[in-house]
């Protein structure tokens, strides 16, 4: 007689996730099909002024190559929707919050279009409705989806963290409504402790995250890189410009939280121009890049 399904608690997901993503990390990263026999690329001291001067030339690209809207822009928000729709029919209220804001984590593997977009321009090439889709051309692919399974590991990482916050404060039930679950998050101890160590936890992965991944997709579609240089190459670029990229990081988050506010639909415009604006930035911090 056969056993019953057995149905998967929140965590046990999360866990089948991580085995699935280690795979195609060693996979991607571990035997990466290319040989990479380029010199380490050296990081640039920036100011302020040159975040500004990025964001200036992505407005510029975003003007020229308003098609990319089909790409990214309107496929990131309906994305958000659809995860945030998803875990409240898999009665997973507290990973809702969690899920929309890691969300975010895998950004720069989403603009990888974009940074093309960028690039062509900067070349003086056209590009057209198509150009972002070009990326599955490009001999770094591989490497490309290898740190995107980086990102993915460590949004299903963000995912699990956020679920044992809430499993040690307010679980390790599900809570019985939204109603129920909104009313002892924001009046009970419990609740105001799992907000608080939430936003801690959360600060951690995205500041790790932008350690890691700052400039290692531009840097990976523009040069012969494997994929452990290129998160060497963004944590030194973090490292030798601490304000400024943590002022960038800011403006990010501020950025993505404004354009988050009604319904995501603020995100068709934000995603694209910081998009095109890292790519920029990038050629600030990267020498010869």
């Amino acid at each position: 007689m056969p056993a019953p399904n057995h149905v998967e608690n929140p965590l046990e997901y999360i866990f089948e996730r991580f085995s699935w993503a280690a795979t195609d990390i060693r996979r991607a990263v571990l035997a990466p099909p290319r040989l990479h026999t380029a010199a380490p690329p050296r990081v640039r001291r920036i100011a302020l002024g040159d975040l500004w001067a990025s964001l200036r030339e992505g407005l510029h690209d975003l003007g020229v190559a308003r098609s990319d809207v089909i790409f990214i822009a309107l496929i990131y928000p309906i994305a958000g929707l659809v995860i945030g729709r998803l875990a409240f029919n898999l009665n997973m209220l507290p990973l809702v919050l969690p899920l929309l804001s890691g969300f975010a984590l895998l950004g720069p593997l989403a603009a990888v279009g974009l940074y093309e977009v960028s690039r062509r321009l900067e070349a003086g090439q056209e590009a057209h409705w198509s150009t972002p889709f070009e990326v599955r051309k490009s001999p770094a692919l591989s490497s490309i989806l290898g740190m995107g399974a980086i990102l993915g590991l460590i949004f299903l990482a963000w995912l699990a963290a956020a679920w044992g916050i809430y499993a040690a404060t307010l679980g390790p039930q599900p809570p019985a409504s939204l109603a129920s679950f909104l009313r002892d998050v924001f009046t009970t101890g419990p609740g105001w402790a799992m907000i608080v160590i939430g936003m801690g936890v959360g600060f951690l992965f995205a500041a790790f995250t932008f350690a890691i991944s700052a400039i290692s997709f531009p840097l990976l579609l523009d040069r012969d890189v494997s994929v452990g240089e290129a998160i060497r190459t963004s944590m030194r670029a973090v490292a030798t410009n601490p304000v400024t990229m943590a002022v960038w990081g800011f403006i990010i988050a501020a950025a993505l939280i404004a354009g988050s506010i009604p319904a995501l639909a603020g995100l068709i415009f934000v995603m694209p121009l910081f998009g095109h604006a890292s790519w920029h930035l990038y050629r600030r911090l990267v020498d010869g890049g």
